[in-house]
C-alpha cells in the first residue's frame, strides 16, 4: 500500500462489509416489518377489551413505551460488547433472543401478557445489537480505508431504508389479508436469515477485543473528578451530581402517578444530566491522578453527550410518524388518484414513502446537493446537517398540523396530503440519522465507541419520553382547558407544540455545533502505518 493511501485513507474496501450490509437489510426488515403494523394491530385487535375512543391513546403509550425500551438497551449491548464478550459474539447472541420475540408475536397475537413479552424480547435483542451492528463496521476501517467509511456508513443507511421500505409496503397488506400470525411470523423468519448470514462472515471481520479493566476509563475519572477535594475549596460538581441523583429518586418515587416508564426514563435523564455537569465543573481536578489523555478523552465525551441530547427533539418528532401520523391516516380518505388510476391504501403503508425518499435522497445528497453547497463556499459538516435536519423536520410537523386543523373542521381529506410532510421529515432524517451515525464513531475514543454508540441511541428514548410526557399531560382538565381556549383540536395542538420544540432544539443545537471542535477518532493500523 502506498505512503499516498495510508495519509489520504484511499485504500481498498474491507471485504466483509457485504455481510454487515446484508445482514442489516434483513434485520431492518424484520424490525419495521413488526414496527409499522403494531399502531393498527394494536387499534384494531389487541386492544378491542378497552372503549374505543382510549384505544389511539393506549396504542400510542404502548408503542412508544416499546420504542423507549430499543433504544434503552443499546446501554446493556454496549456495555456487554466493550467490557466482556465483544461486539461479534454479543450481536449474535442477542439476535437469537431477537428471532425467540418475533415468534412470541406470531404465537400469542391474541393474548396481551404473551405479546408483550414478546416485545420486551425484540426490544432487548434489537436494541442490544443496534449500536454494535454500526460501530462494528467502523471496526472494519482504520486510517489506512477511513475515506470510505463515509460512504458505507451511507450504504449501511441506504439497506436499512430498503428493508424497511418493503416491510412497510407488504406488512400491512399480510396483516389485512393474512391475519397477524402471518404478518408477525415473516419479519421473524427475515431475521433468522439475517441471523445466519452475520454468523456465515465469522471468519472474515475484524474483532476488536473487550478492553481490559481499565484504571483510567470514562467512568473512574469521573469519579475521581467528582469526589476529589481540594484545600479552602468546594466541590460543587459533586452538590449538582447529588442533586441529580436525588431528583432522580423523586422521579422514581412518582411511578404510581406518572407510570413506571414514564418515572425511570426521566430519572435516567436527570442523573445523566447532573452526574455530567457535575463532572465537567471539576473535570480538571482528575488532572495528575489520570493520564492528561483520559481526562481530555472524558471531556470529549461530555461534549458528544451534549449534541446528543440537543438531538432529542428530533427523534420525539421522526418516531411518531408510525403512531400519530398512522391515527390520523386512519381518519382520512384512502383513495388516492395517479396516472389515471384510483389506488386505495392502508394508513400503514404511507411509512414506506419514508425509506423510498431515504434511498432517493442520500445519492442525491451526497452526488448533487453538497456538492453545489461546497462549490458557493459552504462546507456541510455533519453538525451544519444535523442542524438544518432538526429545522425540516419542524417544517414537517407545521405542515401536518394544518392538515389536522382542516380535518377538525370537517373537510375531507386524502392521504395523499401527508406526502409533503413526510418529505420534509425524511429529508430532515438523512441529514440528523445518517450523519449522526458517522458524527458518533467518528467523535468517540477508542475504548468508549460501544458505549458512545449506545449513548447516540438513547436520544431516541429520550425522544419518546417527551411523547409520552406530552401525550400524560393532554390528559389533564387543566391542560385540556388551556388548549381549547387556543381555538384548536387536541391532536392539533400537539403537532404545532412539537413543531415549536424542534425549532427551539435547532437554535440551541445550531449555537453549540459553532463552538463544537471535531476530532479524528478511527482506528490505526500500525502494520500499514509502518509500511
Amino acid at each position: 500500500m502506498s505512503q499516498a493511501e495510508i495519509q489520504d485513507g484511499t485504500g481498498k474496501l474491507p471485504r466483509q462489509i457485504p455481510f454487515i450490509i446484508a445482514t442489516e437489510g434483513c434485520e431492518r426488515f424484520s424490525f419495521y416489518g413488526m414496527r409499522n403494523i403494531l399502531t393498527p394491530f394494536l387499534i384494531s385487535t389487541l386492544l378491542l377489551f378497552m372503549p374505543e375512543p382510549d384505544r389511539a391513546g393506549e396504542a400510542k403509550h404502548v408503542f412508544h413505551t416499546f420504542v423507549i425500551g430499543v433504544y434503552f438497551f443499546p446501554l446493556l449491548g454496549g456495555w456487554l460488547a466493550d467490557r466482556f464478550f465483544g461486539k461479534y459474539d454479543t450481536i449474535f447472541w442477542l439476535s437469537l433472543v431477537y428471532c425467540a420475540g418475533h415468534a412470541c408475536l406470531a404465537i400469542w397475537d391474541d393474548n396481551l401478557n404473551g405479546f408483550y413479552f414478546g416485545l420486551f424480547l425484540i426490544a432487548l435483542g434489537s436494541g442490544g445489537i443496534k449500536p454494535l451492528i454500526s460501530s462494528f463496521v467502523g471496526d472494519q476501517f482504520d486510517q489506512t480505508n477511513k475515506g470510505k467509511a463515509k460512504v458505507v456508513f451511507d450504504i449501511f443507511y441506504w439497506m436499512i431504508n430498503f428493508g424497511s421500505f418493503f416491510a412497510s409496503l407488504l406488512m400491512p397488506i399480510f396483516l389485512k389479508d393474512f391475519g397477524p400470525s402471518i404478518a408477525f411470523g415473516i419479519p421473524g423468519i427475515l431475521m433468522f436469515i439475517a441471523t445466519m448470514v452475520f454468523w456465515s462472515g465469522r471468519k472474515k471481520y475484524i474483532n476488536v477485543p473487550p478492553a481490559p479493566e481499565d484504571p483510567n476509563s470514562f467512568t473512574r475519572v469521573a469519579r475521581t473528578a467528582l469526589l476529589a477535594a481540594r484545600p479552602g475549596q468546594s466541590r460543587p460538581g459533586l452538590v449538582v451530581a447529588g442533586i441529580g441523583a436525588a431528583a432522580a429518586v423523586a422521579s422514581l418515587a412518582m411511578s404510581f402517578q406518572w407510570g413506571f416508564v414514564i418515572a425511570a426514563c426521566t430519572a435516567v435523564v436527570l442523573l445523566l444530566a447532573g452526574g455530567g455537569i457535575g463532572t465537567s465543573m471539576q473535570l480538571e481536578r482528575a488532572r495528575g491522578i489520570h493520564p492528561d489523555e483520559a481526562v481530555d478523552g472524558v471531556r470529549a465525551v461530555l461534549r458528544i453527550l451534549i449534541v446528543f441530547a440537543l438531538s432529542t427533539p428530533f427523534w420525539s418528532l421522526f418516531d411518531q410518524k408510525a403512531s400519530t401520523w398512522i391515527v390520523q391516516a386512519q381518519a382520512m380518505v384512502p383513495q388516492v388518484a395517479a396516472f389515471g388510476t384510483e389506488f386505495t391504501i392502508l394508513p400503514a403503508q404511507m411509512q414506506a414513502l419514508n425509506p423510498l425518499l431515504v434511498m432517493i435522497l442520500i445519492p442525491f445528497n451526497n452526488l448533487v446537493l453538497y456538492p453545489l453547497i461546497r462549490k458557493v463556499g459552504i462546507e456541510p459538516t455533519a453538525l451544519r446537517r444535523m442542524t438544518v435536519g432538526i429545522v425540516f423536520s419542524a417544517l414537517s410537523w407545521i405542515v401536518i398540523g394544518m392538515i389536522q386543523v382542516a380535518m377538525d373542521g370537517g373537510e375531507p381529506m386524502s392521504m395523499a396530503w401527508q406526502i409533503l410532510p413526510y418529505a420534509l421529515l425524511t429529508f430532515g432524517e438523512v441529514l440528523v440519522s445518517a450523519t449522526g451515525l458517522e458524527f458518533a464513531y467518528s467523535q468517540a475514543p477508542a475504548s468508549m465507541k460501544g458505549v458512545i454508540m449506545a449513548f447516540w441511541f438513547l436520544s431516541t428514548t429520550i425522544g419518546s419520553l417527551w411523547v409520552l410526557i406530552v401525550n400524560q399531560a393532554v390528559k389533564n382538565e387543566a391542560v385540556l382547558a388551556q388548549i381549547a381556549n387556543s381555538g384548536v383540536g387536541v391532536m392539533a395542538f400537539q403537532m404545532f407544540f412539537f413543531a415549536a420544540f424542534a425549532f427551539a432544539a435547532a437554535v440551541a443545537f445550531g449555537l453549540y455545533a459553532m463552538r463544537y471542535r471535531m476530532v479524528d477518532n478511527y482506528r490505526v493500523d500500525t502494520k500499514a502505518a509502518t509500511a
